[in-house]
């Protein structure tokens, strides 16, 4: 194995790029099903506009040339080729944070984040608050490599991420994450307890199931219940699709780029508790360049790897090596929470109508991350 880090950067070879408009421009369109609104699924007319944008409008250079701006880099863990930003703050007291991301996001979930947290001050914001940020991308995202066998958990993956900060050279960090991050962050603090000094969880802690039902107070119970109707607790269920028969959607998902984004589209809908369009939270272009990401890495499958490796779902649990907060304890329930997490920050009045909010309110984020970490750091 070898520590050395290898600066990395983005440079997609135009007859990629060539290939995805000619793809884009021979769609062979399916026809539209009755039924109101999003209730058969993307609506026809919503992804032909989306498509035709992809192709006659979006300029995936530009955002390649943005996301350049980023200090990135490949290195070697445990035989697993693993790529990262590496973003260091010009504050020197900076403190190291790891930032986890989401399926089926990548590290461009962070893209308008990042600055936010290094620089501060150019924000108007207190020097003494400021990070030095890591945004590794776990096997099969991105430009990571694929996993080459079977068996990878959130557990693994922090064991890796706790190698690549003692590489790094860091003794003493952070460690932030929602949805699949929401399970990598607090295994961090499994795996380096003597390192992490805080967890940083965007939510999902607390969470009732069936089985707590019967201790629930009434409140807590409609809460519930509430809950249990929510678009994102009924849209299509990935977990289970994906771990029956990851490798069957692979092919159409890497085959035809309309039918990777009606997917992305269809779960970033879901995915926004708002009753809003994805594109009316989150920039569009952000919205497209995760997508674009996705297709040219060829990775619709190999990020697939947290539904088919379980045998289920569950949610976060978190952990007591190291202090908790989160930016959103609803819906969860503190004292549910507290069973298994040291909880010292839990908001319930932060904004925010995406589950990827970091990419919806990039400022509260910040905001929130520095309010958590000046109690712990």
């Amino acid at each position: 194995m070898s520590d050395e880090l290898r600066p990395f950067r983005i440079h997609i070879p135009q007859a990629d790029l060539d290939d995805l408009r000619e793809r884009l421009a021979r769609t062979r369109w399916t026809r539209g099903l009755p039924g109101e609104g999003w209730s058969r699924g993307v609506p026809l007319a919503h992804l032909k506009e989306l498509a035709d944008y992809w192709q006659h409008g979006y300029d995936w250079r530009r955002h390649e040339a943005r996301l350049n701006e980023f200090p990135q880099f490949m290195t070697e863990i445990d035989g697993q080729d693993i790529h990262f930003l590496h973003v260091r703050s010009p504050e020197p007291n900076a403190l190291p944070l790891v930032l986890n991301h989401g399926w089926p996001n990548s590290f461009i979930e962070f893209a308008d984040l990042i600055d936010r947290l290094t620089d501060p001050r150019a924000h108007g914001g207190d020097p003494s608050q400021a990070f030095h940020v890591v945004v590794p991308s776990p096997p099969g995202f991105g430009f990571s490599a694929p996993p080459r066998e079977t068996g990878w958990t959130a557990t693994r993956v922090a064991g890796l991420w706790a190698q690549l900060m003692r590489r790094l050279g860091y003794d003493r960090y952070g460690t932030q994450g929602g949805d699949l991050g929401a399970y990598i962050a607090p295994d961090m603090a499994k795996a380096a307890p003597d390192h992490v000094v805080g967890v940083y969880i965007i939510a999902g802690l607390g969470l009732p199931t069936e089985a707590d039902v019967p201790e629930l107070t009434d409140d807590e119970r409609a809460a519930f219940e509430q809950l249990q109707q929510a678009d994102w607790m009924n849209g299509v269920p990935h977990h289970a699709l994906l771990r029956a028969a990851a490798q069957t959607f692979a092919y159409g998902w890497h085959d035809s780029p309309v039918a990777a984004l009606a997917w992305m589209t269809q779960k970033f809908k879901e995915f926004t508790v708002a009753d809003k369009l994805p594109e009316e939270l989150i920039d569009r272009d952000l919205l497209l360049t995760n997508t674009t990401l996705y297709w040219l890495t060829d990775t619709f499958g190999s990020s697939s790897w947290p539904m088919y490796d379980s045998a289920g779902f569950g949610w976060p649990e978190g952990q007591k090596a190291a202090p908790t907060g989160v930016y959103s304890g609803a819906p969860g329930i503190r004292r549910l929470a507290e069973r298994h997490n040291t909880i010292v920050h839990w908001p319930t009045d932060n904004p925010g109508g995406h589950h990827f909010v970091a990419m919806e309110r990039p400022d509260d984020v910040a905001a929130d991350l520095r309010r958590f970490f000046d109690k712990v750091r």
